[in-house]
């Protein structure tokens, strides 16, 4: 027996195509305005560190930040209403977003100074790719993912190779120049940190060899670092190569899930497998 999920009623339809479609006049004056509010969000917190900007404002910024929150809170809350499923919503990637763009303001009560996290809010700006129809942007952007999907078993692999390398260059480096006064091998944790910051060719110079044998090793270690900067990209580029889903993408967003990115033909959601609500003739008006 096929479980039905029950459609959603008009009012909650209407607040769907308002605030996830941004193909309608109504839906994209709403994304263009929340876009408005993220960027004005971010600027205030931003503002809000500048201390002659805090002693003359302070009291105006501290208002705006809490009437930016309560307007993402009701959004938030309409997001969920407005879907068929709303813990499908609530842990997508956009939907995690949301969330964390109110809860650092509330968490002020109990967390002196997290509201400056609030500006992960300026992720929710991604959205701009959609509403302005910028298709190649989201086309190129499913690429990537598809690619470092792909390379997440590579990487892996080359990372704990690295963290290997390092204990092990960090612990000779200890036994070379543990001895030696001001050098700042103290432990091996220490060395393993200069192995990192050297390997990654950063160099803070904070911790330095003398010994000619340390600078030696130091010297390989520098050399290791440009090979092994390669590694990960060349990873990455032969995944994109072979990453060839022409499929053409649409900015419709399933009222089921929320989710996006459903080819220019699809009649159901590829990630839940509920019926999109897309009308005949409509096709041409979703495709990028």
């Amino acid at each position: 027996m096929t479980y039905k999920i029950k459609p959603l009623s008009p009012w909650r339809e209407k607040i769907h195509e308002i605030i996830f479609e941004a193909d309608t006049p109504a839906g994209k004056a709403f994304d263009v305005t929340l876009l408005v509010l993220i960027v004005a969000s971010v600027a205030t917190v931003m503002l809000e560190t500048v201390d002659s900007i805090q002693e003359r404002y302070g009291t105006l910024l501290f208002v705006l930040e809490w009437l930016f929150t309560i307007l993402f809170t009701i959004e938030y809350i309409l997001r969920m209403l407005s879907v068929r499923r709303p813990m499908a919503y609530a842990t997508s990637f956009f939907g995690v977003i949301d969330l964390l763009a109110i809860i650092p303001t509330y968490l002020e009560f109990f967390f002196a100074g997290s509201h400056y996290l609030v500006v992960v809010r300026a992720l929710r700006l991604l959205r701009v790719f959609r509403i302005f129809k910028l298709g190649h942007f989201l086309k190129e952007g499913a690429v990537i993912t598809t690619a470092l999907r792909a390379s997440r078993v590579k990487i892996t692999v080359f990372l704990v190779f690295i963290l290997l390398v390092v204990v092990i260059i960090g612990s000779v480096m200890y036994l070379v120049e543990g001895g030696q006064e001001g050098t700042g091998f103290t432990s091996i944790p220490r060395s393993v940190y200069w192995a990192i910051v050297t390997l990654t060719t950063v160099g803070y110079g904070d911790i330095a060899p003398t010994t000619t044998l340390g600078q030696f090793l130091a010297a390989v270690v520098m050399i290791l670092g440009y090979g092994v900067i390669a590694v990960p990209t060349g990873i990455v580029t032969s995944e994109i190569v072979n990453a060839k889903d022409e499929a053409e993408i649409t900015t419709q967003c399933c009222p089921s899930c929320a989710q996006e990115g459903h080819d220019a033909d699809a009649e159901y959601c590829k990630y839940c497998g509920e019926e999109l609500n897309s009308h005949e003739g409509e096709n041409q008006g979703w495709r990028l």
